[in-house]
């Protein structure tokens, strides 16, 4: 993660302000359309969920910086579906006019109302067959000098910037998981033992919160080496 999205640690962004408990799951009316529009275009089958998570990635600084998360998921979702070919960006922009397509071709894999429920209670399982892992709790680990996609200059990448070369302790070992640096940019699974890293907030930040706390980061195996 190398664009603005990536912001821990960063100064400048002002205080973070927790909802309260009792806040609405949703905001705005607007905001539950938007998510359900997103899960609705991902039942297509056109993407996976870490090329979508990238083209959010993508947007450009300027409007990531303004929108609010759910205009990042629209304005990611118009992306991908004109970049997937689903749909033009004559389509997006007058909805009412002849598509030249009717029915459209991907009609059947609409996600009706009846089936949502066990669509969201099935998930998108990442687990996958793959590797031992090389590394078991208690492992002191280092993370990779640069936090970049090795496979695609500028691509995505989980392994966040201010954790990059920093040393921590593997807590748990998850298994092996699809890696998303290689499924954002359709090359493959590419399963990899997936680990639970903790770091001190002291390694990681210049002013951390609390000198004792510490972070948790889900890391794929090529991020890391083991630490001298």
């Amino acid at each position: 993660m190398t664009r603005v999205h990536d912001m821990g640690g960063r100064f400048g962004d002002g205080a973070i302000r927790p909802e309260p408990e009792d806040a609405p799951v949703f905001a705005e009316d607007w905001h539950a359309r938007a998510l359900a529009v997103t899960l609705a275009g991902g039942a297509l089958g056109q993407w996976n969920i870490d090329i979508s998570r990238h083209a959010r990635e993508r947007l450009a600084p300027k409007d990531y910086a303004r929108f609010s998360y759910y205009e990042k998921w629209l304005a990611g979702l118009a992306d991908l579906l004109v970049q997937q070919g689903v749909l033009t960006r004559d389509d997006l922009a007058d909805p009412d006019a002849p598509s030249g397509h009717d029915p459209h071709p991907l009609a059947d894999r609409a996600l009706r109302a009846d089936a949502v429920a066990a669509t969201l209670a099935k998930g998108g399982p990442a687990d996958r067959d793959g590797p031992a892992p090389s590394f078991a709790p208690g492992d002191r680990v280092r993370t990779r000098a640069r936090a970049e996609n090795v496979f695609v200059p500028g691509g995505h990448t989980r392994l966040p910037a201010y954790a990059q070369g920093v040393t921590g302790t593997v807590v748990l070992v998850h298994g092996c998981h699809v890696l998303p640096d290689s499924a954002a940019h359709g090359r493959g699974e590419a399963p990899e033992p997936l680990y639970a890293v903790a770091f001190g907030a002291h390694d990681l930040w210049q002013a951390p919160e609390g000198s004792g706390d510490e972070v948790v980061l889900d890391l794929w195996e090529s991020y890391l080496e083991r630490a001298e």
